[in-house]
């Protein structure tokens, strides 16, 4: 009987999340063609608030929908200072789709916007993917060593889309959260890469690096997010049924070394080396955290 309510409950929440979607939809579109039939000034001024206005209440009824509904129990601890008018870089582990709404627990309506780098294909999804593309998000391709011995010129495609991105986003307080282990943390993928983290993935320094050298100077702070699911991370599915273990999520302010602000990561090799190993010591630090909060389960 629990299990055919629990199915229920998916159904229905599922249902309510794409009518939801769809009506807002409707204000996204207007937005989005407001900002075409505007001049360029016009449209920041105007179009563009109210498409970031209109992504902000889609979240928020992600997050009441996850509160009120499903009750979920939030853990969250950081010491601070958050505000609308500052530049951040966030980095973030990556366990599940639910991430992003994690963080958005602890940054809605406190800090700008949270923009974060996503694969391309995704563009296609409806709704979400124009909201994704109107708020200037970077779409990123992610190409196989193969793929690149074929085809070279692809090669430094997404550190490219990384530097427009940041050019774009030194024109007004931004979020910039950036998932360093470039994709969802799981057992086959972590054996594969013989991580030598025990509940971490591999950290890509890269786009992270290019943030710096591009937006270093406004960054008010790095913020180093750490993700926790009791029982492990939850599927799409779970997440609509409601199956969804204590959420944990530990804030720490990170100071950036002036170095890092000049650096040439791509050219300069004691540069490249000095960042990695300092995202390395980062990361070690993460995963001891991740496992202290496994002890306490």
């Amino acid at each position: 009987m629990r299990k055919l309510f629990s199915t229920f409950k998916g159904v229905i929440s599922v249902l309510t999340l794409i009518v939801y979607t769809l009506f807002l939809g409707i204000f996204l579109f207007l937005a989005i063609l407001l900002r075409f039939l505007l001049p360029t000034t016009l449209a920041r001024t105007y179009a563009n608030p109210l498409i970031v206005e209109v992504a902000l209440i889609w979240v928020g009824g992600i997050l009441w929908w996850l509160r009120r509904i499903h009750r979920v129990q939030l853990d969250m601890a950081h010491d601070l200072t958050l505000d609308m008018q500052q530049w951040n870089l966030i980095i973030a582990n990556h366990q599940s789709w639910l991430d992003i709404f994690v963080l958005f627990f602890v940054t809605y309506r406190k800090l700008p916007v949270l923009k974060f780098f996503i694969k391309s294909q995704l563009i296609w999804v409806p709704v979400a993917g124009a909201a994704w593309w109107a708020l200037d998000y970077p779409f990123m391709s992610r190409y196989s060593k193969s793929y690149l011995e074929k085809h070279p010129e692809k090669a430094g495609k997404d550190l490219e889309t990384t530097k427009r991105a940041c050019e774009k986003f030194s024109e007004q307080p931004t979020s910039v959260v950036n998932f360093l282990e470039g994709t969802r943390f799981t057992k086959a993928k972590h054996q594969q890469q013989q991580s030598p983290y025990r509940h971490l993935l591999k950290p890509k320094a890269g786009g992270v690096a290019f943030a710096l050298q591009a937006l270093g100077e406004k960054f008010s702070t790095v913020i180093d997010a750490t993700l926790h699911y009791e029982g492990g991370a939850p599927s799409t599915w779970d997440v609509a049924c409601g199956r969804i273990g204590k959420v944990t999520i530990r804030l720490q302010k990170r100071h950036i070394p002036d170095a890092f602000l000049t650096m040439d990561y791509t050219n300069n090799a004691d540069d490249k080396a000095a960042f990695q190993a300092w995202i390395t010591q980062l990361w070690q630090e993460k995963d001891a955290l991740l496992e202290s909060l496994d002890n306490t389960r």
